[in-house]
């Protein structure tokens, strides 16, 4: 397989990273020169890595193309491209169903989509792909815990849950902050709420066969801190907020809701 990337963005470059780092397959990779630091970084780093003259030049070398731009800018870019009946496409375009993808990379039929994470360059991210029987499976199998999903509307709803990863650092440095406000050192703050909650996440992982509210009566000794906590947030709204929140996101990533414009930038 020779592995092509239209974008190289964060995740692009968090991708290539996990799949090029000593001990992984490390497959020939072809990249855009859509932002060219990046680009030239990963080629630098790796010898797999080679930067394309252009889109299409991805396109002419490779069999395997991963789509990693911008929703907003998607149609326009792929409009500009010539795709071959043997590319096998894989979408991280969040809002942008396999059908939509089809229409736009034709005569290329083999289309999967996949959610991969920034933490795959690290290999521990839970990767989301559909259809669950396709090559995206086994390119991010090496990456961490591939999760095979048998409807795109699942998938969705797991693009959704992806968007709280910036709000879960929000929540950590409202935190942090607050902490150091009391008169702790800044940075000691910060790694002790980062331990605090790499420990429960760790504790999630380990007793996944308990429901988060039965672990949340588990850290709430009756009358104590923590109960205090979860009851002002609950009786404030916080959690219906959330709630509120994933549903209208979901409905972009279900592609229901058009995508806001961003101003130009590469990716």
């Amino acid at each position: 397989m020779t592995l092509g990337f239209l974008g190289t963005g964060a995740i692009t470059e968090a991708i290539v990273t996990g799949l090029s780092m000593p001990g992984g397959p490390a497959q020939p990779i072809r990249l855009s020169p859509r932002n060219p630091s990046i680009a030239a970084g990963l080629a630098a780093r790796f010898e797999n890595v080679t930067v394309c003259a252009s889109n299409q030049a991805v396109l002419d070398t490779c069999d395997t193309i991963i789509l990693a731009v911008r929703p907003q800018i998607t149609p326009k870019v792929l409009s500009e491209l010539h795709f071959a009946p043997t590319h096998t496409v894989i979408s991280l375009v969040a809002g942008f169903s396999a059908v939509r993808i089809a229409g736009l990379v034709a005569p290329s039929a083999a289309i999967s989509r996949a959610i991969p994470l920034p933490s795959v360059a690290q290999r521990r991210s839970p990767i989301a792909v559909y259809p669950p029987q396709s090559v995206a499976a086994s390119l991010f199998a090496p990456l961490g815990q591939v999760f095979g999903i048998e409807t795109e509307a699942h998938l969705n709803a797991l693009s959704t849950a992806t968007s709280t990863m910036a709000a879960y650092f929000g929540f950590m440095g409202q935190i942090s902050s607050w902490v150091a406000a009391k008169g702790i050192p800044e940075q000691q703050a910060r790694q002790y709420i980062a331990q605090l909650f790499a420990g429960l996440a760790g504790t999630g992982l380990e007793e996944s066969g308990q429901s988060p509210a039965d672990l949340a009566a588990a850290h709430s000794t009756p009358g104590g801190l923590n109960e205090q906590l979860l009851r002002h947030l609950t009786d404030h709204g916080v959690f219906q907020t959330l709630t509120d929140a994933l549903d209208a996101v979901h409905r972009r990533a279900s592609g229901m809701q058009p995508l806001p414009a961003t101003s130009p930038k590469s990716e």
